[in-house]
């Protein structure tokens, strides 16, 4: 009899034990299905906030471009956007970002022009523009073959598909102008220090863009001519702190290669949002490239992503 109480009380044990360890998995499954369900909603959240911004900045350019003839860095667009609180019932969090212009760097895709040929003008402003950065003027012949629908390589520094193919893993070139700049990084001779020393001075825009003199870096100013050296382009920087150039033509004219001359500018059509939106733990960047025409002043996003430029 008392042999038979003590099984059964070991039994009786052994339920519960197992009855309580199968109750902790399931509460510890459900907190993480809880959490997860809260991170996915934070997550869409901050995403809708980051593209509603994208209103209030498009205002922002088209005032501008009614109220001003060119575009420079004392403006109110190129402020940094200081943090902003979301408090609403549903959501609590903040806000943040930039805007940047993306014509103050070199437009890679102005290395080919229409007929998919290389550019000369636009092919030598990119090897100066690299040998100011420091950098192998040698990437220039590379990026020129990464663009160009042909497979005929660049003399002396091309790289075209049959390099390519031999590496591990193996692709190819574009062959045609490029959407993300981020593609650079598969060129060959292009690795990872060199990418981010060039990365914010180059974007990827549609068809041929003029620089913007009033918003480029040191290192573009220097590669629109060759007999801009780091004094002069650091003296040009100085010229245009109040309000831009007051006649950048008449300063530019003798400095710039004359085949670029058409190629420099005051105004901007492309701009680029960077909108930091912080819900609870989940962070959530968005970087929205938007498009403002000249003619009607209308300003659209034209290429979205997030997380990456």
């Amino acid at each position: 009899m008392n042999r038979a109480r003590g099984v059964a009380l070991i039994t009786a044990l052994l339920i519960t034990a197992l009855a309580a360890s199968v109750a902790s998995n399931l509460s510890w499954d459900n907190s993480l299905d809880v959490r997860r369900t809260m991170v996915m909603l934070y997550r869409d959240q901050a995403i809708q906030v980051a593209v509603g911004s994208e209103g209030w900045v498009r205002s922002i350019l088209a005032d501008d471009l009614a109220q001003t003839q060119n575009d420079h860095l004392g403006e109110i667009w190129a402020t940094e956007i200081p943090a902003l609180p979301i408090d609403s019932e549903a959501v609590q969090g903040q806000i943040f970002g930039k805007l940047e212009d993306l014509q103050g760097r070199f437009n890679v895709n102005n290395l080919i022009d229409g007929n998919g040929k290389m550019d000369q003008a636009a092919f030598e402003q990119f090897e100066r523009l690299l040998i100011a950065l420091g950098l192998e003027p040698r990437l220039a012949g590379a990026t020129v073959d990464w663009l160009d629908p042909d497979q005929t390589e660049t003399i002396p520094d091309g790289a075209e598909d049959p390099l390519y193919s031999g590496f591990t893993p193996a692709y190819r070139t574009a062959d045609m102008p490029i959407s993300n700049i981020t593609e650079l990084a598969a060129i060959d001779g292009m690795d990872r220090v060199s990418f981010e020393i060039l990365l914010p001075h180059v974007i990827a825009l549609p068809g041929r863009t003029p620089v913007n003199v009033n918003t480029a870096s040191v290192q573009v100013l220097q590669s629109l001519g060759p007999n801009i050296d780091l004094g002069t382009a650091e003296g040009l920087l100085q010229m245009r702190e109040n309000g831009g150039f007051a006649d950048y033509s008449g300063v530019f004219a003798p400095l710039v290669a004359p085949d670029l001359v058409p190629w420099i500018s005051e105004t901007s059509d492309y701009f680029q949002l960077k909108a930091v939106v912080q819900i609870d733990t989940v962070r959530v960047s968005l970087f929205t490239v938007l498009h403002r025409n000249a003619s009607n002043g209308a300003v659209s996003p034209i290429l979205r992503s997030l997380g990456t430029i």
